[in-house]
């Protein structure tokens, strides 16, 4: 079964055309995930003229991978956010991310867009084997930034009848791509442009404008919002402060009513997640997600998809059979929130980068914030998110994190995972040592080789084959190379170099 979500069905703005020529605007927004198509849509509504661009069709990117979990609460815990943050700022991050539920849920209803929104309860429950204290800790975190929050015994969950819980009230669901499909047209109502297939390879600042280039075509804005969450703008500064995480999600059928409509995750590291979307004919879906790891660190997607099946299946009985499959990739920060904000040492460049397994609402959230900022608003939420905050608390995390980069080097004197290529099967790819070089190697179906340098364009790290997603990965930062060489995530803009047979 090939990575497919469930959301990919809908299709968004696919007559979007490439940028070719000129084109000027108020603000450009790269990137038409949920956070660049709210940007452009809060921008429009303030009477702004705006440009979206992206590399690939419009929303299709992470956020057509998410579980679509609408989370006002800190998804490493609040507990631990605060310890890392402070009081002050841990009520101001739940502050912002309830704000952005609410925002969706507004715009959904005033801009009457069908896309399965709903208010439900959220269930923290005690992973399996590991001690109470935890819920706790947390249940202190939560009522001192105010959310609502009950403690309880128990989850609807086949062997959970005991585990300690906490409720959460309004949390919230919603189908993804529903929803920027409504949020797109209004914004093409409203005289956004779209530019689709038209990777940006540099954004500028020069004599008090924005400049963006791509292959065939410029945009001059008075400013620029990169919203491709591994931002394309920034190359050293904020990357030491990130890391790129992939996640793992199942979709089952189920009869209607087997499992009561919620939200559910565990205490366990890494946790697992569990939501229902609506399905037809009295059935419905089951989404159930973990298993995750660092991006690129392994290469075992079908063992993963089993434990998780596993764990889905001891816990809920009433599953049916596995209708969809995929991973998608997150961007952990340091101390657990977004950098958001103006770009470090510019004026007119703005970032949405780092979800933090909240991408969602990061990315409402996040086009809240940076709108009052461009347009000259002063906002509470600004020191939160700032991207030139310096996180001290989180040194540990900091050195932890950027372990990777140094092992990841080294990795260059190591063999090849191939001795030469008549070892590639079609559809396979691996890393081959040629001489002092190292080659990405990847055998298509018809049998033909694309071979490139094993190294990614963004700082040089070694890149490691996804077979799940057959693509090749960054373990550093997060890019994402397609087989033929082309960049398909930032924070790299430019293609892997080609070699010869």
């Amino acid at each position: 079964m090939v990575s497919t979500s469930l959301w990919m069905d809908t299709e968004i703005l696919p007559e979007a055309g490439e940028l070719k020529g000129e084109a000027h605007c108020d603000v450009a927004v790269v990137g038409s995930g949920i956070a660049g198509l709210s940007t452009a849509y809060e921008l429009c509504k303030r009477g702004r003229s705006v440009i979206v661009i992206d590399r690939k069709g419009i929303a299709s990117g992470m956020t057509a991978r998410t579980s679509a979990h609408l989370a006002p609460l800190c998804d490493d815990l609040m507990s631990e956010f605060r310890k890392l943050r402070g009081g002050e700022n841990a009520k101001l991050f739940y502050e912002s991310q309830a704000a952005a539920v609410d925002r969706i849920e507004e715009i959904q209803a005033s801009e009457n867009i069908a896309c399965d929104f709903r208010r439900l309860d959220g269930y923290l429950f005690q992973g399996n084997g590991m001690p109470p204290d935890i819920i706790d800790q947390e249940l202190e975190a939560v009522q001192e930034v105010g959310a609502p929050v009950h403690r309880l015994v128990g989850v609807p969950l086949k062997g959970c009848e005991n585990r300690h819980v906490l409720r959460y009230p309004r949390q919230a669901t919603f189908h993804p791509l529903k929803y920027l499909a409504g949020v797109a047209a209004v914004c093409e109502t409203n005289g956004v442009r779209f530019f689709a297939n038209s990777p940006v390879e540099d954004v500028a600042e020069r004599d008090g404008a924005v400049t963006l280039r791509t292959a065939h075509g410029q945009i001059t804005a008075d400013h620029a919002v990169v919203a491709t969450n591994a931002s394309i703008a920034d190359r050293f500064q904020l990357y030491t402060k990130v890391a790129p995480y992939r996640t793992y999600v199942l979709a089952f059928a189920i009869g209607r009513g087997e499992l009561p409509d919620a939200l559910y995750w565990d205490t366990e590291d890494p946790y697992h997640y569990v939501r229902l979307q609506a399905g037809t004919d009295n059935h419905d879906f089951v989404l159930v997600g973990g298993e995750d790891h660092k991006s690129g660190e392994a290469n075992n997607a079908e063992e993963r998809f089993v434990r998780l099946e596993s764990w889905a299946r001891d816990l809920i009985p009433a599953l049916g059979k596995v209708t969809h499959r995929w991973s998608g990739q997150v961007l952990d920060t340091i101390d657990y929130a977004g950098f958001i904000g103006r770009e470090p040492g510019g004026e007119q460049v703005y970032l949405a980068m780092g979800d933090s397994g909240q991408g969602l609402t990061h990315g409402v959230m996040g086009a809240m914030l940076n709108t009052a900022l461009i347009l000259g608003e002063d906002h509470p939420w600004k020191s939160v998110y700032a991207p030139d905050r310096k996180p001290l608390a989180a040194a540990s995390n900091f050195l932890r994190e950027n372990i990777t980069i140094l092992q990841n080097l080294a990795e260059y004197v190591a063999p090849g995972e191939i001795a030469s290529l008549e070892e590639l099967e079609p559809g396979e790819g691996a890393i081959l040592r040629r001489g002092l070089e190292k080659i990405a190697a990847f055998k298509d179906k018809a049998g033909e080789l694309h071979l490139h340098s094993a190294s990614c364009t963004h700082i040089g790290c070694h890149l490691h084959w996804n077979s799940f997603e057959s693509c090749w990965d960054c373990p550093c930062h997060g890019s994402i190379f397609a087989p033929n060489g082309e960049p398909i995530n930032a924070p790299a803009v430019s293609a892997l170099r080609p070699l010869m047979v």
